[in-house]
């Protein structure tokens, strides 16, 4: 009979008591990076007395649903949202279909200049022209107020670009040789074989470039002033940053919300598509940027 001090068993205790420790430290990390939405989500929900007199935290107190009502009721919002769909949409095919032309000729060594290519591009990761030269350059273009100021100027990104090409240099070789010999041409064995077989770092990168033109609206504050072409994102900021909630109140009648429970409903109606898109692209994410990073 094995004695209850047995080595064997005091690391299976030991184990077990490391699991249990760190299932607590990942539990109230994750509870604490959802601590601020959840905040949020209470603010939006609440009356407004209650939040008038911070009573509000983590939980809805005298639950209200009428920000929700005055933001689904604006035009201007419906409108911007619609819009950062469209464009959105239309960015991450753009960025994506660039990204990855661009990667995958930087997987043949033959390539000639292959290393001074992969040279300038790293040094873009880390030196820019600034704001004002790249404005200078969306003026000069006649992009000024057009979505494809909000698409083409960061239509590729270094770093995925990399993470691509490191993935496609992992697919084995002796696949390409194999097509080539049956004749295929460069741009079938990239639709036949290495798209097909790239669809966890595709997928993750598509996430990444989506995320990152949702939520962006400096360069929509510099080069857009066209109210009709506003990104959702930009017409949550002026809300939040000048308090441009008159408008949305508008016929709601005198229960309107008070202007922290019309703007963490805006929050969430902004921060809810983006997040429903997550579920669809979990399980290639952890995988598409492991493989993406090590490997190669």
């Amino acid at each position: 009979m094995t004695s209850p001090n047995h080595p064997s068993i005091r690391t299976n205790r030991t184990g077990k008591l490391l699991d249990i420790v760190l299932i607590l430290v990942v539990t109230i990390a994750s509870l604490l990076c959802l601590a601020p939405m959840i905040h949020i989500l209470a603010l939006s929900l609440s009356g407004n007395s209650a939040i008038m007199s911070g009573k509000v935290t983590l939980i809805p107190i005298d639950m209200d649903w009428t920000a929700y009502k005055a933001v689904f009721g604006n035009d201007q919002m419906i409108r911007s949202l619609v819009f950062t769909i469209g464009m959105v949409s239309l960015f991450t095919m753009i960025a994506m279909t660039m990204t990855v032309m661009a990667a995958y000729p930087l997987t043949k060594k033959q390539l000639k200049g292959r290393d001074l290519f992969l040279f300038v591009i790293v040094v873009t990761m880390f030196f820019s022209g600034g704001m004002i030269p790249e404005y200078l350059l969306v003026k000069n273009l006649n992009l000024l107020d057009s979505i494809w100021s909000l698409i083409l100027p960061g239509a590729i990104n270094a770093f995925y670009l990399l993470i691509i090409k490191t993935f496609f240099s992992s697919i084995p070789l002796e696949l390409e040789e194999s097509a080539r010999m049956d004749g295929a041409s460069h741009f079938r064995i990239l639709l036949g074989i290495i798209l097909p077989l790239s669809l966890p770092v595709l997928a993750t990168i598509s996430l990444f470039y989506a995320v990152g033109r949702w939520n962006g609206f400096m360069d929509a504050l510099l080069y857009i002033t066209n109210s009709n072409l506003y990104p959702l994102q930009l017409r949550l900021y002026e809300m939040v940053m000048n308090s441009q909630v008159n408008s949305m109140l508008e016929g709601i009648g005198t229960a309107a919300p008070v202007p922290e429970s019309l703007k963490a409903a805006s929050i969430m109606f902004a921060t809810l598509p983006i997040l429903l898109v997550y579920p669809w692209l979990q399980r290639y994410f952890v995988s598409g940027m492991m493989i993406g990073a090590v490997k190669g």
